[in-house]
């Protein structure tokens, strides 16, 4: 008897228990939490800063100098990109008269929106919002801001103490869908189709990727028609092997991946790829190489092109020494931020 008692107990915890381990599974294998919280699009970007600045003992990787209106920007709202920002997801709709069509609606050029992670004070942001913005909503108990930039309407809701969301397309739906995904409970398969679709083919633990589908025919990708013949499923991401700390000492192994709609057109991809490698490699040859950055080098040699079925890879390994090289560089970045929109003194709710 006692063991007809304790079995069922004994089946529960084990069913417990295999249920936690699928859904840390299933998380470990969802796109991260920014990137769920997007729209449907039809491109898709991911960058995680936080983990670069951990791997380079807390620094940034690039000195920048503040221009006056950046300054009068991070002492208006607190936020300093540098330092601040962890995370940042982008979604970019592509105008509905491309051909295939896309999600950006009526708009002549592609959209974007946008959700990033990091520290924020929320008392300066709010009031920086409320100085600039034409108009603001509430929905779903969130603040929508819609500020006039560009020609554009631009939207931004403050989602909670560390995320923030903006969009400039021109449906407002769309960044009420990114409201209502944030306020409910987090879900391994939330998300948008096109992005689940391709995200298990994004390397592990990349703090850098995009998914994007290739439009050759359209204007913004005018150049990409030398590689691909039709339109092509893009996933790139970068992965991180630490050959010894700090990240000086590491390297990015880079993979692309380009999924035609043939094994034919997979081909004709790879062929050209390889043909330009070879190309390349040939004219460095011919002009010698006396004066080539050794790492600049490694990363040409490294580059390796090949087919399986209606996929074309590239695999390259990139030195992190390159970025610190660049940081060393005598000549520092200088962030040029768009001018600030005009303040309106009309408010409306």
């Amino acid at each position: 008897m006692r063991i007809r008692g304790t079995f069922p107990i004994a089946l529960a915890v084990v069913a417990v228990a295999a249920a936690l381990a699928l859904a840390v599974q299933l998380r470990k294998s969802a796109p991260p939490e920014p990137a769920r919280l997007l729209p449907g699009a039809d491109a898709f970007f991911y960058v995680n800063l936080s983990w670069v600045r951990r791997a380079n003992g807390g620094k940034p990787w690039f000195p920048v100098m503040h221009d006056p209106e950046y300054e009068r920007f991070i002492q208006q709202t607190g936020f300093d990109f540098e330092s601040d920002l962890d995370q940042a997801a982008f979604a970019v709709h592509y105008p509905e008269s491309w051909p295939a069509g896309g999600t950006g609606g009526s708009a002549p050029e592609p959209r974007f929106s946008e959700v990033f992670t990091g520290r924020f004070d929320g008392t300066k942001c709010l009031a920086y919002l409320r100085q600039t913005a034409r108009s603001i909503e509430n929905y779903n108990s969130i603040d929508i801001f819609t500020i006039p930039l560009e020609g554009r309407t631009f939207r931004v809701a403050i989602l909670n103490v560390d995320t923030v969301a903006a969009s400039n397309h021109e449906d407002a739906g769309v960044i009420h869908g990114i409201v209502d995904r944030s306020r409910r409970l987090a879900s391994p398969f939330a998300g948008p189709a096109f992005l689940r679709r391709y995200y298990k083919n994004v390397q592990l633990a990349s703090p850098v990727w995009t998914i994007a589908r290739v439009v050759p025919s359209a204007p913004q990708f005018s150049g990409w028609t030398m590689l691909f013949p039709r339109p092509a499923d893009l996933v790139a991401s970068a992965s991180y092997n630490p050959l010894h700390l700090p990240l000086r000492a590491g390297a990015l192994h880079v993979r692309v991946e380009a999924w035609a709609d043939s094994d034919n057109d997979a081909r004709t991809i790879a062929d050209k790829s390889n043909l330009y490698l070879t190309m390349f490699r040939s004219a460095e040859i011919s002009v010698g190489t006396a004066g080539t950055d050794a790492d600049v080098k490694a990363f040409f040699d490294s580059l390796q092109v090949h087919q399986e079925d209606h996929r074309a890879i590239l695999v390259a390994t990139l030195p992190t020494t390159i970025f610190h090289k660049l940081v060393e560089s005598p000549v520092p970045l200088e962030i040029q931020p768009q001018p600030a929109p005009p303040v309106s003194s009309s408010k409306s709710h």
